[in-house]
């Protein structure tokens, strides 16, 4: 953690399987880590599979590198089967509830509907993430914040769930709230509940989804909690570029098109516009003095933001192979694949260890291309050998 005034905080937006990504650039930062394994953030925010990441990241905060280890080993051993259940008849039977949902008001037998059945997910994070040590990590001061974000789906709130040290207070604003409490594998099932694909979960009698959904501030967050510079991790590549020529397709397009659109403006553009407003307030506070600052509440924030050189939808498209064959017939279906354009939602559902692996060496590498400039922002004073091999 920082041992000065300032406080940072890390940022993992969702995006489904593309969390591996985030893996791979937080195993670099252990790599420049001078010594000791400490934890380099004060503050982590996670959603939906960013909060995974983060939760681990919280409760392990004692040792930095056991925990990026322990990171790696789930996501490099991952197959859809541990995310939610696979097979014709389990996709059968889903299919079968979502219809009979039309003529009981969208719910079956008192309980939300689903595509996919997830509950092999809550055994996972059962498994890999023991909440019981969050508080002694914050007590001893190894962490002073984690953060896990969900929406509400009957008042529309974006809801931050934390657990920090005493002097942090929870806050309200429009359509998003920060509401302290004592987390649970409950907000990490919530928080990653992807609209419509898995269900959502029931948190204090109202049901939450997918923390990404209405995120309209996601630095928020971190702000509140008290960040005054911020680590940020996306999950696409920013391509400025527009299609042209032959790659410029004309056909009709697939419902998977359709939603990775849609998973894609949920996911990284509000993350991409906060980032622009931030940079906005930046500029203006070089032109305002200190007494300015204090009067129109104004503070400058330091930012990072690591995004992957590479696209995931390509990457994605090579890998659809790895499903389950009741999944590829499922994708191939809606066109989810190269061919259909659908691509892009393929690459948030591809929970398959061969693209996870290949999205953490994208990661681990995109990290130390930018190695001065991350030790420089870390404040690490020097680098040492890497304690955990490449």
């Amino acid at each position: 953690m920082s041992t000065h005034h300032s406080k940072t905080a890390l940022i993992l937006s969702g995006g489904g399987a593309r969390g591996a990504y985030q893996v791979g650039v937080l195993k670099a930062i252990a790599h420049l880590q001078p010594s000791g394994g400490h934890n380099p953030f004060d503050i982590i925010c996670g959603t939906s599979a960013g909060a995974i990441n983060a939760s681990v990241l919280a409760c392990e905060s004692d040792h930095y590198g056991h925990a990026i280890t322990k990171l790696e080993a789930l996501w490099s051993n991952l197959d859809s089967r541990k995310i939610h259940r696979v097979g014709f008849t389990q996709l059968m039977k889903s299919s079968l509830r979502i219809l009979a949902s039309f003529f009981h008001e969208g719910v079956v037998d008192g309980k939300p509907v689903a595509l996919l059945d997830n509950e092999p997910l809550r055994r996972l994070l059962e498994e890999q993430i023991d909440f019981s040590k969050l508080s002694a990590r914050i007590h001893d001061g190894d962490i002073m914040a984690l953060s896990i974000t969900a929406l509400a789906y009957s008042s529309g709130v974006n809801v931050s769930f934390f657990q920090a040290s005493d002097q942090v207070e929870g806050w309200r604003r429009n359509q998003r709230a920060g509401l302290r409490t004592t987390l649970d594998h409950n907000h990490l099932m919530a928080s990653s509940a992807l609209p419509a694909i898995f269900p959502p979960v029931q948190i204090q009698g109202e049901y939450f989804g997918d923390g990404a959904i209405r995120q309209s501030a996601p630095l928020s967050t971190a702000l509140h909690l008290g960040a005054t510079r911020l680590f940020v991790i996306g999950v696409s590549h920013n391509a400025t570029e527009v299609a042209t020529g032959p790659d410029k397709t004309t056909h009709t397009p697939s419902f998977a098109q359709i939603t990775g659109h849609l998973l894609n403006s949920s996911f990284i553009d509000a993350m991409d516009e906060d980032l622009e407003r931030l940079e906005r307030l930046n500029r203006l506070s070089r032109y305002l003095s200190e007494e300015e600052l204090k009067t129109v509440r104004i503070q400058p924030v330091e930012v990072l933001t690591i995004t992957p050189s590479v696209r995931f939808d390509e990457i994605a498209a090579n890998h659809i192979g790895d499903l389950p064959l009741s999944m590829r017939t499922f994708f191939r279906s809606i066109g989810a694949t190269r061919t259909g354009g659908g691509a892009s939602m393929a690459s948030y559902l591809l929970f398959e260890s061969a693209f996870c692996n290949e999205l953490m060496r994208a990661g681990y590498q995109d990290t130390m291309e930018r190695e001065t400039e991350i030790i420089a922002f870390l404040d690490f004073k020097q680098r040492l050998e890497p304690k955990i091999s490449a």
